[in-house]
């Protein structure tokens, strides 16, 4: 089993910067993939930014430029450096990870962190 857990989020000015962060804990062999989700009051979730393993990344067409991810593999973690914050912005923010578990990473499974609050007021 493997849990995500992420952490700084928070209410802001416009134009502020918030930095995420997410780690993962438990049986993790290796996580080819990150992403960052979002999720706001009526919509739908939608994808922010994702890094694959292979060293892709992709961004929303609203956030390039504003929104940098980057993951650190020796601490299973991934960050989300959030600049220029719009109120358009305010939603729960959930990290996403498909990672490998096993002696030799056999098992592939999807898991979803809990969520952090982000509200940008103008």
């Amino acid at each position: 089993q493997v849990q995500l857990v992420e952490s700084g989020g928070g209410s802001v000015q416009a134009g502020d910067s918030l930095r995420l962060s997410c780690v993962a804990s438990g049986s993790i062999f290796s996580i080819d993939t990150w992403g960052w989700f979002r999720q706001a009051p009526g919509k739908q979730r939608e994808l922010v930014a994702g890094d694959t393993s292979r060293g892709s990344v992709n961004y929303a067409e609203s956030v390039k430029g504003r929104f940098t991810i980057s993951r650190d593999d020796a601490k299973n973690m991934v960050y989300l450096q959030m600049r220029s914050l719009r109120p358009e912005d305010t939603g729960v923010y959930y990290c996403h990870a498909d990672v490998r578990s096993g002696a030799g990473g056999e098992y592939d499974y999807d898991y979803w962190g809990q969520g952090t609050q982000v509200t940008v007021s103008s």
